[in-house]
This record gives C-alpha cells, structure tokens and sequence, in this order.
C-alpha cells in the first residue's frame, strides 16, 4: 500500500485561499488536502469549552488573518491539540460505540468517495471522527462536512430514538501543507485509537496511489 499522495496537491502559498468562518475558521485552496474533525455534542463539559472558547477569542483578537504558517501551527497547538486530548478522554454519551451507530458514520464517508472527494485514512472514535481527504472540483469543504453531519445527524438519531442536535455545530480543519504534514496527520489517525478496545472504533487507512 502506497502511504504518500505524491500525485495530488497541498498548500500552495503563493495561490488564493478561500477563508469560511462559522464559530471557527475554515481555509479551503481549491483541491488541497484537509485533516478534519468534529465531534458529538455532549463530548466535552461545558466549563472546560466555555474556558477554552473565551482563550480563543483573545488569540484570535492578538492574531487577526492572514495567518502565516507559524501562527497557524501555533493556534492548532494551543486550540486543536487541546480539543483532541478532551475528545480522547471520552467524555459524554460516547454514543458512536455503539457499532451500527459508527457503521453509518463510515459508510456516509465512504459513500461520495472519488465523487466529490478523494479519501485518506479516517477513524470513527466513541466521540468524534477524524478524517483526511481531498475536495475535488467544484465541492467546497463546508459542503462536504455538512452533508457528512446532517445525514449521520438524521439516520444516527433514529437509530437511538432520540432528537436533538447530535454533533457540536462547528469543525476543525487543517489544509494540508506538504507531504509531512499528510503523513503526520495520518500516523495521527491510525494511532488514536490505540487505548481503546477494537470494537470502539472503526479505522480505514485508505489506499493512495502515488506519482511514481
């Protein structure tokens, strides 16, 4: 298995970003690789995302767009990497344990693949889901997730009988920036489920074919 997108692009520093800000900023060039996450709603306690939401706001006051590269690594370590350990501390209803409940998540991923996106590795945790993949043309990132949301959102819901918001409103994002980085974030999502006990869990560590 090729472990390299050697044949598809990255960050291009010198080209046009497209900037989408919900609650959080969203950076989409063209075709450029993405490392996504989102989580359920209940996955981390209210106090703790009221603290990290209000540091945020001052950081992003002191460090208005554009960002250079430096800036954004170091709001991702100070925001994004803090997200990830409470998401790996596995709090809340956890409710993608339950098989058939990440069976949909997956399967929702899997569906439009090579249609509207090209896949790398991702992983359905308890509590959020990581995903690497390419936006293929004419297919803007914030379309991509919402369709991922709002269709798991519904069939996820079902299944539980339940109602009520089932992800957080928001995503985190990063434009992939080099080879690396893709094959950082990739060892990122095939070792984040290592504590956990495989049935927890559905990991895809997709084929890519490479330029050679």
């Amino acid at each position: 298995m090729s472990e390299s997108p050697l044949s598809t692009p990255f960050l291009n520093p010198f080209e046009e970003i497209h900037r989408h800000r919900h609650h959080l900023p969203h950076w989409q060039q063209g075709e450029a690789w993405q490392f996504v996450t989102w989580r359920l709603a209940d996955s981390i306690p209210k106090t703790e995302l009221d603290q990290w939401a209000a540091q945020k706001a001052v950081w992003l006051e002191l460090h208005p767009e554009p960002w250079d590269e430096v800036t954004e690594l170091d709001y991702h370590r100070q925001f994004s990497r803090r997200m990830d350990e409470w998401l790996d501390a596995g709090h809340g209803s956890c409710a993608l344990c339950d098989p058939d409940c990440a069976s949909i998540v997956a399967a929702a991923l899997l569906h439009f693949d090579s249609q509207r996106y090209r896949l790398g590795p991702l992983v359905v945790m308890p509590n959020h889901v990581h995903v690497l993949f390419q936006p293929l043309a004419g297919w803007r990132l914030d379309q991509v997730v919402h369709s991922w949301k709002s269709y798991t959102a519904k069939e996820i819901n079902k299944r539980l009988n339940r109602f009520g918001a089932l992800w957080q409103e928001d995503y985190w994002d990063q434009i992939i920036r080099r080879e690396q980085h893709w094959q950082a974030c990739r060892r990122y999502i095939l070792l984040n489920p290592a504590k956990l006990p495989p049935q927890t869990y559905i990991l895809q560590d997709r084929e890519l074919a490479s330029s050679g």
